[in-house]
């Protein structure tokens, strides 16, 4: 009794994580993320349509997507830069997510106020000003979530941040179809960019962070700032230029590859969703192949599937709050693992609208669960000085192994049967497990040496 009434304690002192005030307004700062998916993805292709756009023009629009591609480009000048008036007010961070988030709303305002019939270019100039605005959005949130929040917060803050980026990615996107019915899609565009002040307000509402750059940083950047300035034919603006491009560019990567096991962390990142992204790719030609239409699918994906996408990540969240960073991923990247089984017990049963329900809510529970701990992980990982930065760059590598490395699952699910398929997905997870229990000795091992 004594021992129950200790676990439940620790769980409830684990759950007061989510009452924190900075770690509360992760979840409207996601919103504030998620709402340009909202624009872009349902919303803008039914106004195309609407309007009577071909399809093929429509499907080109899926470029103005590219900048959440190329992020990493201009992060380092939002990592470094400060900006007049706005930083002196309001701190570095917290500018750079008002100066996105103004350009955000002016940009949806434009784009709404265009008509595609007159002018199908300038629909794209200025979808592309929205992904550009989002883009950089995430570059500055990504990187205040990390400073603002101690690490032990970090998962917490992800799960609320993640809740929030569906809720308006999703929910923005279904009202917006709604009253697109209702009223003309310059207004409902309108709508959209106010929705924008909910970021305003929760940026407003909370303080720059604190945490100051370590002094080895300060060290490799004055050391770099005297070699050149030894230079007597480089003239001291041309060396303060070298010294930014270096310690604002090169030195995320100098820093990053001085850390012990880094060639390890990058393969970890690469490979621990690598089973469930390969999953993903075939699941709906699977459900379609069985026998599933199109909107069964999407109705029990809506229905039975957001639940287990929201309680996943506060779960995960509270999991990695409690038992720590590394074994919370180990447990999460299990269980996601595991999951893709179920798919196998679906391809035996075949047609059932309620074997899909479990199906698909096991799958996005766990998802979910991983989502949360992979991003706290890689939360932890960047150093402040370089924060907005080095997320970006770890991102990327998130994203290449969900898109790049995922590209032959096609011709494996041709080659196989779906139930060997999901033992493969199964499979390929193990991989970054194992990589990540040589981490967590690794980890623990220099622990016992610094001590």
């Amino acid at each position: 009794m004594l021992k129950q009434t200790s676990s439940q304690a620790s769980w409830a002192k684990a759950l007061r994580v989510y009452l924190d005030p900075r770690v509360l307004s992760m979840m409207f700062l996601g919103f504030s993320s998620g709402l340009p998916f909202g624009v872009l993805a349902e919303p803008l292709t039914a106004w195309l349509s609407d309007a009577g756009v071909q399809k093929t023009e429509i499907g080109l629009f899926a470029l103005v997507s590219i900048p959440y591609s190329l992020k990493f480009l201009w992060a380092p000048i939002m990592d470094r830069v400060s900006l007049p008036v706005l930083t002196r007010v309001f701190g570095r961070r917290r500018s750079w997510v008002l100066l996105t988030q103004g350009l955000l709303f002016f940009s949806i305002i434009q784009l709404g106020a265009t008509n595609p019939n007159e002018g199908l270019w300038w629909v794209a100039v200025f979808a592309l000003l929205v992904s550009f605005a989002s883009a950089s959005q995430d570059i500055v949130i990504d990187a205040y979530r990390v400073e603002i929040l101690e690490e032990k917060q970090l998962a917490a803050g992800a799960a609320l941040a993640i809740n929030g980026w569906r809720l308006s990615s999703w929910g923005g996107a279904a009202l917006a179809l709604m009253f697109a019915d209702l009223m003309s899609w310059q207004v409902v565009f309108l709508c959209l960019s106010v929705a924008t002040g909910v970021g305003v307000l929760a940026i407003l509402l909370n303080p720059e962070p604190s945490k100051k750059i370590s002094d080895n940083i300060v060290v490799i950047e004055n050391r770099a700032r005297l070699e050149l300035k030894k230079r007597k034919y480089i003239s001291d603006q041309t060396a303060d230029l070298f010294v930014w491009i270096y310690s604002s560019v090169f030195c995320p990567f100098i820093e990053f590859i001085a850390r012990p096991n880094w060639i390890l962390i990058i393969l970890f990142i690469l490979l621990y969703k690598f089973g469930d992204a390969v999953l993903t790719v075939m699941k709906i030609p699977f459900f379609l192949e069985i026998g599933f239409s199109k909107s069964e699918i999407g109705a029990i994906a809506k229905i039975f599937g957001f639940p287990p996408v929201v309680l996943g990540a506060l779960f995960g969240g509270l999991l990695l709050a409690k038992i720590g960073m590394m074994r919370g991923l180990l447990v999460s990247g299990v269980l996601m693992a595991a999951s893709n089984l179920v798919f196998i017990l679906q391809a035996w049963v075949g047609y059932s609208q309620e074997m899909l329900a479990v199906t698909i809510s096991i799958e996005n529970f766990t998802t979910s669960m991983g989502t949360v701990a992979f991003v706290a992980y890689l939360s932890s990982l960047c150093n402040i000085a370089y924060t907005a930065t080095q997320y970006a760059l770890l991102t990327s590598f998130m994203a290449f192994s969900r898109t790049i490395m995922t590209s032959g699952s096609g011709w494996v699910a041709d080659s196989v049967t779906w139930p060997v398929f999901f033992i493969l997905t199964t499979v390929a997870a193990l991989p970054g497990l194992i990589l990540l229990i040589f981490l967590i000795k690794r980890t623990q091992t220099s622990i016992l040496s610094s001590d």
